[in-house]
């Protein structure tokens, strides 16, 4: 008997590196479906469109979404999905005090990629299921450094990624135009990072976020931040920025 099947779609918000010009935070986030459930995630998706009054096929991207009702109704109407569960990581660089400050953009991307990666690990492991991802397009990413950075996570000393769990063969790289379930990603990733990136007068957004609080993944008693909302750091420093994320 084979191994029923479910999927996670990840994309991400905010520039990988930290320099004295980009975002203060990082999110990466996966929407994960059981294979059973794929035709009602597309069937959402040709609904919103109809909602957003956009054309059947139409690319949904969150940065074209004009305005904040649009972006307020996409995060709820995807809250309200049970067949979607939403595991992200939000980085907040100015918290950070080890090295990796300094890492490169592959290197920052990877590294938030591994505590996802664990997490959706033991989700799948947890259903009883194998896992598939695929990542968004990463500009300059290239396939040869998603396969070594899994080869090099299989021989990591305290890495805990459940590997039984994954698709043996790996993750996959494409286009949110192409794969249209990244879109459900990029909606998720984008709503998050919005809660937690200051706008330009220094305003953030938490209500998107927290229309999608029903969604993301929660194990047992375990606060969110362990599961479903990765916190990196999660220092006293961060903790207090954010006092609202341990209600959510």
């Amino acid at each position: 008997m084979s191994i029923p099947r479910m999927f996670a779609f990840i994309d991400e918000a905010g520039q990988r590196s930290r320099n004295g010009k980009s975002s203060e935070h990082f999110v990466m986030s996966a929407v994960i479906i059981r294979e059973e459930d794929l035709p009602r995630a597309a069937a959402f998706l040709a609904d919103l469109r109809i909602a957003l009054d956009r054309r059947p096929g139409d690319h949904l991207t969150w940065k074209n979404f004009k305005g904040h009702s649009p972006r307020l109704y996409a995060a709820q109407a995807l809250g309200k999905q049970e067949w979607a569960t939403i595991s992200s990581v939000v980085v907040s660089k100015r918290h950070i005090t080890e090295n990796i400050a300094n890492m490169n953009d592959d290197r920052a991307y990877l590294f938030t990629f591994r505590f996802l990666l664990e997490r959706l690990s033991w989700f799948a492991r947890d259903s009883r299921r194998e896992l598939t991802y695929t990542l968004a397009h990463v500009v300059r990413f290239k396939m040869e450094k998603l396969r070594e950075y899994e080869s090099a996570l299989r021989s990591l000393r305290g890495c805990q990624i459940a590997w039984q769990a994954l698709d043996a063969r790996g993750g996959n790289i494409d286009q949110p135009q192409r794969r249209e379930l990244l879109q459900l990603a990029d909606i998720s990733a984008s709503a998050t990072f919005a809660a937690f990136e200051p706008d330009k007068w220094g305003n953030t957004e938490i209500r998107y976020l927290q229309l999608l609080s029903e969604r993301l993944y929660r194990r047992g008693a375990a606060p969110v931040t362990s599961y479903g909302l990765k916190m990196h750091p999660w220092n006293e420093p961060a903790k207090a920025a954010y006092p609202w994320v341990a209600a959510l």
